[in-house]
C-alpha cells in the first residue's frame, strides 16, 4: 500500500503547503493528468462543491486530475479508475457515515489495497484505522458502525496536543486516550501532532515531520517516537 496520512491540512503557511514535498513523493511515479478522487463527506459546515475547488487548487502543482467524489456520474466507477484516493478532515462521523451509505467504503478499502495511492488529513486520516473510535470529533450522526477501512493495524489521533490551558477542568487528551486503551488494552494509539504525518509503503512506517509522536498502549507510559521509520507493536 502506498498511503500518507497527516495530522491536519492547514497551517500558516497555508493549506497542505506544507505537506507538499510529501505529496509529490507519493505520487510521484504517477504520470501528469493521473486521474484522483477527493472524497468531501467530512465536510459538514463546508460545501462539498466549496470543498473540492479548496482542495484542487492547494494541488493544482501536483499535475493531478481531481474529480470530486459526489460530482461522479458512478462513484464505483470513479473510484475504481482513480490513481488517487483523497480524503478530507472534518466530522470523522459523518465522512464514515456516507461512505457506509452509499455502499462505497469497501470500494475504497479493495481499490488502496490493490495498490492507489491513499492521501487523508484529520478524519481522512481516522478514516484508514481499524475504527474511527480514537477520533477528536464529536457523533453528529451515526455512521452505521465504528469499524472503519482497516488499512493499518493501530489507531491514530490526529491533532494531538496534550495542552491543558490554566482552569480548564476537562480531561486532557492523553486522559481521554487513557480512557480508550484501559477498555482496548491490545490496541496501540499514535498520537500525531499537528504537522505531522505518518507514511505507509506497503508494511514499512515512518513518522514524517519535525515533531515526536507519543505511542499509547495499554496501562503502559506512552513511549515518544522520533521523526524516522517506525515500528508499532503487533
Amino acid at each position: 500500500m502506498n498511503l500518507l496520512l497527516l495530522s491536519n491540512s492547514s497551517s500558516d503557511a497555508g493549506y497542505l503547503v506544507h505537506a507538499l514535498p510529501d505529496i509529490r513523493e507519493l505520487i510521484d511515479t504517477l504520470p501528469p493528468g493521473s486521474p484522483a478522487v477527493f472524497v468531501p463527506f467530512a465536510g459538514v459546515t463546508r460545501g462539498w462543491d466549496d470543498y473540492t475547488a479548496l482542495v484542487a487548487s492547494a494541488l493544482a502543482d501536483t499535475g493531478l486530475s481531481i474529480e470530486g467524489l459526489h460530482c461522479a456520474e458512478d462513484p464505483v466507477v470513479a473510484l475504481e479508475n482513480a490513481a488517487v484516493i483523497i480524503v478530507g478532515g472534518g466530522n470523522t462521523f459523518n465522512l464514515l457515515g456516507q461512505l457506509r451509505r452509499q455502499g462505497l467504503l469497501d470500494v475504497v478499502k479493495r481499490r488502496v489495497r490493490a495498490g492507489a495511492a491513499y492521501l487523508g488529513w484529520s478524519a481522512g486520516s481516522n478514516l484508514t484505522c481499524p475504527t474511527i473510535c480514537t477520533t477528536n470529533d464529536m457523533p453528529i450522526t451515526d455512521p452505521g458502525g465504528f469499524d472503519a477501512l482497516d488499512l493499518i493495524t493501530f489507531q491514530i489521533n490526529p491533532h494531538y496536543t496534550n495542552a491543558h490551558p490554566p482552569g480548564h477542568r476537562g480531561e486532557t487528551r492523553a486522559q481521554r486516550l487513557a480512557e480508550f486503551c484501559a477498555l482496548n488494552p491490545a490496541m496501540p494509539v499514535l498520537g500525531l501532532p499537528e504537522g505531522s504525518g505518518l507514511r505507509v509503503r506497503g508494511q514499512q512506517l515512518e513518522l514524517i515531520g519535525p515533531y515526536d509522536a507519543p505511542l499509547f498502549l495499554g496501562h503502559e507510559e506512552p513511549r515518544v517516537f522520533r521523526p524516522g521509520p517506525l515500528k508499532i507493536p503487533a
